[in-house]
């Protein structure tokens, strides 16, 4: 299927490891021109040759922190120059956020839950908007988490960060239904990202196999899913693609579940 991505100018926040590179790498194959946002310039370096490689013209990879609005600001500035001034997606992935129970987190744990989860992703927006508004067509897909709907008590902060983003995202998707500007969430389930498979690592689980690693979410989260295993983060970048792209037309201001059934649990 041609998604209608062919050229289009995209940028993936959080883009250079994990579900965020899964994503952008689903774009390059589309031959769309990405741009990955991130802090770590080695990262970032790394993800470009893998994107140039993969066909798509133009990487390029942003440093910034989003928790600056300067450095957001310098680096969709920098973008502009670079692509003539429009971009026609915007993918926000960042926000992990602390665990513990309610009665472990501190202030500046909670503080810093809605930091990572919900205000990273309206400094990239509200950056972004004016280039979006520039394009001929134009979609944001954000990431939420399956957690909003299926609750962890190892998760309030998170999950509550999540949670206002996902009425961002609605909000986002009616005040820019006029513009045509699409705006939708993903909400992954257990995936073997790298911190969740680090994290494995440190209760002596491995995290590399997925099977071993649902089990060990089950026990310590209670997220088990229908599907006996984990996901994985090249299972997400499809679905990413498609909400992105032109195929994509008329879905707004939906929340896909990307999550081997766990909210049906």
């Amino acid at each position: 299927m041609d998604l209608g991505l062919a050229d289009a100018a995209t940028v993936v926040v959080g883009g250079s490891r994990g579900m965020g590179l899964a994503a952008a790498r689903c774009l390059a194959d589309e031959g769309a021109r990405v741009a990955v946002v991130g802090r770590s310039r080695d990262a970032l370096d790394a993800a470009v040759a893998d994107l140039t490689d993969r066909g798509s013209p133009d990487a390029v990879g942003l440093a910034a922190d989003i928790a600056d609005a300067r450095q957001v600001d310098e680096a969709f500035a920098d973008l502009g120059r670079r692509w003539g001034g429009e971009l026609n997606v915007l993918v926000n992935t960042v926000g992990p956020g602390a665990a513990g129970t309610f009665d472990d987190l501190t202030d500046e744990q909670w503080r810093q839950a809605v930091e990572d989860g919900v205000l990273g992703m309206v400094r990239c927006v509200r950056t972004a908007l004016p280039l979006l508004r520039k394009a001929q067509w134009a979609r944001i897909v954000n990431f939420s988490a399956h957690s909003t709907q299926r609750q962890s008590v190892m998760l309030p902060a998170y999950t509550a960060a999540k949670s206002m983003l996902m009425s961002v995202s609605k909000n986002l998707s009616l005040l820019l239904a006029k513009d045509e500007i699409l705006v939708n969430v993903v909400s992954p389930g257990s995936i073997a990202s790298e911190s969740l498979v680090g994290w494995a690592k440190s209760v002596g689980v491995d995290g590399g196999d997925p099977y071993a690693l649902m089990d060990a979410i089950a026990k310590h989260f209670g997220h088990p899913a229908h599907m006996p295993r984990a996901g994985l983060p090249e299972e997400i970048g499809p679905v990413v693609a498609f909400l992105a792209s032109r195929r994509n037309s008329y879905m707004t201001g939906a929340n896909i579940n990307v999550d081997g059934g766990s909210d049906f649990t």
